[in-house]
């Protein structure tokens, strides 16, 4: 049965809660466009999905980096490749680079903020690895510094930033911005990742030969 709900009453202009509804109501209306924006760059987040899984099923690893809210959706990408996404699959190698803490703080003290994530890269990346940064602004230096070490090592780019072009997008070999305000391309970002997810785990599934949700999903 389905239940439909009455719409709620909006409080009346002056009122108590009048203008932070007004607000949630416009951050919830600014999702739109970051969603419109994705779905527009689809075919981009499905090869990257599928390129990630080439790559990882012949034992290549994923970095990613980002700053603040963009480290968090960066950490959540790792982990559900470390982890799982949907279905029992094989673990893949993914790290994320802003979760090395101790590597972090050692660096950002002896070496600046700006090397944080450049060496670490020239550290744990091998030709053929992937780095994917995130980025609302796209301005970052510490990001921009990880490209450069990434493409002297041979190591594919990818960005994932808010509205482009920017520093970052034009750096990268590859990148998906999202035109929309800061907040709603970071959340965006969370649905770009698990986009990429979904494509990744179809792709291993795939050469696997197991349908996704059926079967333990191992490495040839």
């Amino acid at each position: 049965m389905t239940i439909i709900k009455a719409p709620a009453t909006p409080a009346a202009p002056g009122a108590p809660g009048a203008v932070p509804d007004a607000e949630v109501s416009t951050h919830l209306d600014n999702v739109i466009p970051a969603l419109e924006s994705l779905r527009s760059q689809a075919g981009r987040l499905s090869g990257w999905g599928t390129e990630l899984a080439v790559r990882l099923l012949a034992g290549q690893r994923l970095l990613a980096a980002g700053n603040g809210g963009s480290a968090a959706e960066a950490q959540h990408l790792t982990a559900e490749l470390v982890g799982r996404f949907d279905a029992e699959r094989a673990p893949f190698s993914a790290i994320s680079l802003h979760a090395e803490t101790s590597a972090l703080t050692a660096v950002s003290n002896d070496y600046g903020y700006e090397e944080v994530f450049a060496r670490q890269v020239r550290a744990h990346g091998r030709a053929g690895d992937v780095l994917i940064l995130l980025s609302t602004s796209g301005r970052s230096p510490n990001l921009l510094k990880a490209v450069r070490a990434a493409n002297e090592g041979g190591i594919a780019t990818w960005a994932l930033t808010g509205p482009g072009p920017n520093p970052l997008s034009e750096a990268c070999e590859e990148a998906v911005t999202i035109d929309a305000i800061a907040a709603n391309a970071q959340e965006g970002h969370l649905i770009a990742v698990h986009a990429v997810c979904r494509a990744f785990d179809a792709e291993v599934a795939r050469r696997s030969g197991a349908l996704p949700g059926t079967a333990r999903w191992v490495r040839p």
